[in-house]
């Protein structure tokens, strides 16, 4: 690899919307047709409720995400082994409750939302006028789980966690380019450098109760996968375990959950299992530089095993200006925005079993999603104080910004 390390950066930022809206010969919006919204997940509900990106955050419409679930459940109910997951992921990871939507991103004219639905194993397209299913791909194995779109719009990545298969989809067909190995249950991934890259962080189990530090070793191939996105050929695997024992912290998982990457693409901020805060990796060096130790809440039970699939702290995003980051701390029930240079947090906002955290339209604000109290709060990145909250589904997890037609308030159908 090399000297390569400098280019393995990311262009796709926590500050770049997530979806493309389409554009003309110039580069500028095309038509002027599309409004830009927020698309909130409700991972129990199988539902997305659609707000707006900034200001008051006021619900748009919602979408049903699983308008084919009967047919679902039966082809599962005919599978032993399907079910046999099915009933795993509603046992483990769900909380008791089935998993209806993990991720989704808008297709770029704004007329579909593509969706991962980890219960079924599957990625679909909805038609955001209808309510109906344009196409689905079946993932390999047994679970599908975030993706990442291309900053052109046109491809979406999506981790299948039970196969350690990152596959590629064209958004607007869900036809396969391409796909590539990882290391064990890949979560998330990232269109790096003007999309020439993926980054894919697999976490390994995090579903046992194998949670002693002495038994992380239990927890499988835990790594970064680095492949190009147009060959799907892997160039570099980035192993946090050897990176973590240099930096003197040898008592910290080296599953990687959420990342934010700055604007100038030459740092890593990401989260790791256990761990109440995040640390910072120099691209370019390889190497940690920096760890930050958030607040305990006191009353968070430290029995580890009670922990949500291995998170203490879940959700991660940086604004614009690359200056703040926003740190959602799942377990103790707060955010806080934290100055990047100094590493100081700010006001510790209470909110719910913050499960995701991402950035408004205009950059403004941090955006968390309350999976405790089925609402999402913004949070202003200047002063690290609540703005606003509103209330959504059951159970809300991730947060994406895209586009619907302007003037939609909901599918006619479905």
């Amino acid at each position: 690899m090399g000297g390569c390390a400098a280019a393995l950066v990311l262009a796709v930022t926590a500050a770049v919307p997530a979806s493309a809206a389409p554009t003309d010969a110039s580069g500028g919006p095309a038509g002027g047709g599309l409004n830009e919204v927020l698309f909130v997940g409700n991972n129990w509900d199988g539902t997305a409720d659609v707000i707006e990106s900034t200001g008051d955050y006021a619900k748009v419409g919602r979408i049903n995400v699983v308008p084919d679930k009967k047919e679902r459940m039966r082809e599962i109910h005919l599978n032993p082994i399907r079910l046999a997951f099915f009933l795993g992921i509603r046992h483990t990871v769900g909380e008791g409750h089935d998993q209806y939507v993990d991720d989704m991103y808008s297709t770029p004219d704004g007329s579909a939302v593509v969706v991962s639905r980890p219960s079924f194993a599957d990625v679909v397209s909805i038609d955001v006028a209808t309510g109906k299913v344009n196409w689905r791909f079946p993932v390999s194995g047994f679970r599908s789980d975030h993706m990442a779109v291309s900053p052109d719009g046109r491809r979406v990545a999506v981790s299948a966690s039970t196969s350690n298969t990152v596959h590629v989809l064209d958004i607007v067909t869900g036809k396969e380019v391409g796909s590539f190995k990882t290391g064990d249950k890949p979560h998330e991934n990232v269109f790096t450098d003007g999309g020439r890259y993926i980054w894919n962080m697999s976490i390994g189990e995090v579903n046992n109760d194998l949670d002693a530090p002495w038994l992380d070793w239990t927890k499988g191939d835990r790594r970064i996968t680095v492949a190009d996105a147009h060959t799907f050929e892997r160039v570099k695997v980035i192993d946090m375990r050897e990176r973590l024992d240099a930096f003197g912290r040898e008592d910290l998982s080296d599953s990687v959950r959420p990342v934010a990457f700055t604007p100038d693409e030459s740092r890593l901020y990401f989260q790791v299992s256990f761990f109440n805060g995040f640390l910072e990796y120099d691209v370019a060096a390889d190497e940690i530089t920096r760890i930050k130790e958030l607040p305990k809440n006191p009353d968070t039970d430290e029995d580890r095993t009670t922990w949500v699939n291995d998170s203490r702290h879940h959700g991660m995003s940086m604004n614009p200006r690359g200056t703040k980051l926003c740190v959602a701390g799942t377990m103790d029930d707060y955010a806080t925005v934290v100055d990047r240079r100094t590493l100081e947090e700010g006001p510790l906002v209470e909110v719910s079993k913050p499960y995701w955290a991402t950035v408004s339209g205009d950059g403004r604000h941090c955006v968390v999603s309350e999976s405790g109290s089925d609402q999402v709060t913004a949070i202003d990145f200047a002063t690290g104080r609540k703005v606003a909250s509103v209330p959504v589904g059951d159970h809300p997890q991730r947060v994406r910004v895209g586009h619907v037609p302007a003037g939609w308030a909901g599918p006619s159908a479905g």
